[in-house]
C-alpha cells in the first residue's frame, strides 16, 4: 500500500461525518526527515486550548518537543514496548498532563475528560493541516514528571507523536501488519446502550 493510499483511508461510517474525522487515523509510520511546520503545530495546540472545559478550568498542560532536541530524546526514552520502535521517527512528541487537583488541593475529577477533549481537538486540527497524530499510553509517567519538573497535581496522561505519514515498510513486524490492516470499529449498536 502506497503512502497516498494510506493517506486516504477514510472510515466507512454508519452516518456521514465531517471529513477530518472520517479520515483521521493513528499511524506508526512517520517520515523521519519531515519537519512539521511551526504554524501547523501552533494551530494544533491552539485547537487544544479552545476545546471545551468544565467551568473553563482548562486543566491541561503540554510539553512539546521537536525531533533533534534533548527534550524529544527524553520523552522517547520513557516510551515502553513497541512505542520505542517507531515514535522516534515522528517530527514532535507531545506529553499531555491533566491537572487533577487545583493549586489549593481541590480535586478536579473532570480533568482527564477535559484533557482528552483537548488532545482530540489537537489531533483533528493536525489532521486538517495534513499531519497525523498517534496517541500513546505506554510510557513512564513518573520519569516524565521528574524530567520536566512537573508538580504532582498534574498527571501525565498521554504522549502523542505528530508528524507526516511515512513508509510502513520501515516498521518492524508485526507493526507493519497492523499499519496496513483494515480500519475497524465496534458497531454503533454495540456502543450505544440506550437510544430512547
Amino acid at each position: 500500500m502506497s503512502i497516498a493510499e494510506l493517506n486516504s483511508r477514510a472510515a466507512v461510517t454508519a452516518a456521514p461525518i465531517i471529513p477530518a474525522l472520517a479520515e483521521r487515523w493513528s499511524p506508526r509510520a512517520f517520515d523521519p526527515s519531515a519537519v512539521v511546520p511551526e504554524t501547523a503545530l501552533t494551530a494544533a495546540l491552539e485547537a487544544a486550548r479552545w476545546s471545551p472545559s468544565a467551568s473553563n478550568t482548562q486543566p491541561w498542560r503540554f510539553v512539546v518537543a521537536r525531533r533533534g532536541t534533548t527534550e524529544f530524546d527524553t520523552i522517547a526514552a520513557t516510551l515502553m514496548g513497541f512505542n520505542q520502535a517507531w515514535a522516534g521517527s515522528a517530527s514532535a512528541l507531545i506529553v499531555a498532563f491533566a491537572e487533577v487537583k487545583d493549586a489549593e488541593g481541590n480535586d478536579r475529577r473532570w480533568a482527564t475528560y477535559d484533557l482528552g477533549q483537548a488532545v482530540a481537538h489537537l489531533s483533528v486540527q493536525a489532521h486538517h493541516d495534513g499531519l497525523h497524530v498517534h496517541q500513546m499510553g505506554g510510557f513512564d509517567g513518573e520519569a516524565l514528571r521528574t524530567a520536566f519538573g512537573i508538580e504532582d497535581r498534574f498527571v501525565p496522561t498521554s504522549v502523542s507523536a505528530i508528524g507526516v505519514l511515512g513508509d510502513p515498510d520501515a516498521l518492524p513486524d508485526p507493526l507493519r501488519e497492523r499499519e496496513l490492516a483494515p480500519r475497524t470499529r465496534a458497531a454503533l449498536d454495540d456502543i450505544v446502550v440506550v437510544n430512547a
